[in-house]
């Protein structure tokens, strides 16, 4: 299943580990050290980053959608109802 992590992009539900607040000090040095090793993905489309999606393969995926509005679109998926695609 993937889900829409916003303007119109979608990322494996099956390869996320954690979604984060990208606020903290440990998660914008995680940021910065993806970026290093290219392993940062920028989903927002020129907009503020308002959470941090860490995946699997030790990717990092930046989104302008909030952690609530991405965990409501993982709970609606689990319920048959969301964006799934």
């Amino acid at each position: 299943m993937f889900i829409n992590i916003g303007f119109g992009n979608i990322i494996s539900l099956s390869r996320i580990i954690a979604i984060v607040n990208p606020g903290s000090s440990p998660m914008k040095r995680l940021k910065d050290e993806a970026k290093k090793r290219g392993k940062l993905i920028d989903a927002t489309e020129g907009r503020k980053t308002r959470s941090i999606i860490v995946t699997d393969s030790d990717h990092i995926v930046l989104s302008a959608l909030q952690v609530d509005t991405i965990l409501q679109r993982i709970n609606g998926l689990n319920k048959g109802e969301g964006d799934v695609l």
